[in-house]
């Protein structure tokens, strides 16, 4: 049942489009292991082997500690929805932060969004379907203004102190970079 390709074929890449969540993995070689659930219409596919993603300001910043220390990624979709499916990605990845050109490059992708933190790039090893028999199906009602809101009201200035206050180290110590070296 389950298919391993080199590359996001243009079938997945329609099914990628269709999905309201996506879910992230990251772990360093030592501590915890990170899997954060991501929405609102923060995915593209660049191409057959890339993808980036707008990543929020949120509680913690773990990707990112991760991703200095290892910077492997799996991002796993699947479907609620009709045809049942799950599809993991899996790469390595590199951050960008505002301060980035590559970040400047990708931005526009993406609406604007004041609680923006970093662009994550992955160049995609491995595409893997498997079955998805056993998730439940679930209806999408619409999506939660929350974090938004949230990062609408702190404005660009609390957002950034913010990340003084709670993004610039990991669950396990670990340096996020946000504010630079």
């Amino acid at each position: 049942m389950a298919k391993q390709l080199d590359h996001i074929t243009s079938e997945l890449q329609g099914f990628i489009e269709q999905q309201k969540i996506f879910f992230v993995g990251t772990a360093a070689a030592e501590g915890k292991i990170n899997v954060s659930p991501k929405g609102t219409d923060s995915f593209r596919v660049i191409d057959k082997n890339k993808i980036v993603w707008l990543n929020l300001t949120g509680s913690g910043n773990e990707t990112a500690a991760h991703l200095l220390k290892q910077n492997r990624m799996t991002i796993m979709f699947c479907s609620f929805e009709k045809h049942p499916l799950i599809l993991r990605l899996y790469g390595s990845a590199k951050i960008y932060h505002q301060r980035d050109d590559a970040y400047k490059n990708y931005d526009k992708l993406f609406d604007e969004n004041v609680g923006a933190r970093q662009i994550i790039e992955m160049k995609v090893d491995m595409a893997q379907t498997s079955c998805g028999f056993a998730v439940p199906f679930m209806e999408f009602k619409e999506e939660r203004p929350v974090l938004n809101n949230w990062s609408n009201r702190l404005g660009k200035d609390g957002i950034e102190q913010y990340w003084v206050d709670r993004n610039t180290k990991s669950l396990d110590g670990f340096e996020t970079k946000i504010l630079g070296d």
